[in-house]
């Protein structure tokens, strides 16, 4: 008998919201992350930002910088706990040549969107991006302040 899923969205860990307000995302990936015990325990207590955090490639394989994960106060004293360590993220071969394709040819970068729980795993979902220009972001704003007055009235003739 299949387990029955816990609510909705109780996975997310850590969302990156200027992201998608920064970038336009094209394609997006998941990568598994290489992570340390201590951190993995510091992310299950809700301890880790991802909001300065960019993703790089280097000798074929992908990397992630910027992620802040602040150790716990009960951590162990013979472990040295570097908060913002470069991290390897864990990625099929072909989705590293697709996004070294889109860096290269494309003029794109690679940003952290979230931080999730996947089963009992950590998974980083990343994604393509071309920075927004200052217009587009006007647009965008301007888009979600309609989507909420349309529900605010929506709402009061419901009524």
């Amino acid at each position: 008998m299949a387990k029955k899923p816990s609510k909705p969205g109780s996975n997310t860990i850590a969302k990156n919201r200027t992201a998608r307000f920064e970038f336009a995302i094209n394609d997006e990936y998941e990568a598994g992350i290489e992570l340390q015990g201590w951190e993995v325990k510091a992310i299950r207590q809700g301890k880790v930002n991802i909001s300065e955090s960019y993703v790089f490639l280097r000798g074929g394989e992908a990397f992630i910088s910027g992620v802040q994960i602040m150790p716990l106060q009960a951590a162990s004293t013979h472990v040295v706990a570097d908060p913002t360590r470069v991290r390897k993220l864990l990625l099929n071969r072909r989705e590293l040549e697709q996004l070294a394709a889109g860096v290269d040819r494309e003029g794109q970068t690679i940003v952290a969107l979230t931080m999730y729980w996947k089963a009992s795993w950590v998974k980083v979902k990343i994604g393509t991006a071309r920075g927004k220009k200052l217009h587009d972001k006007r647009a965008d704003a301007k888009e979600r302040d309609w989507q909420r007055d349309k529900a605010r009235i929506m709402k009061g003739s419901l009524r």
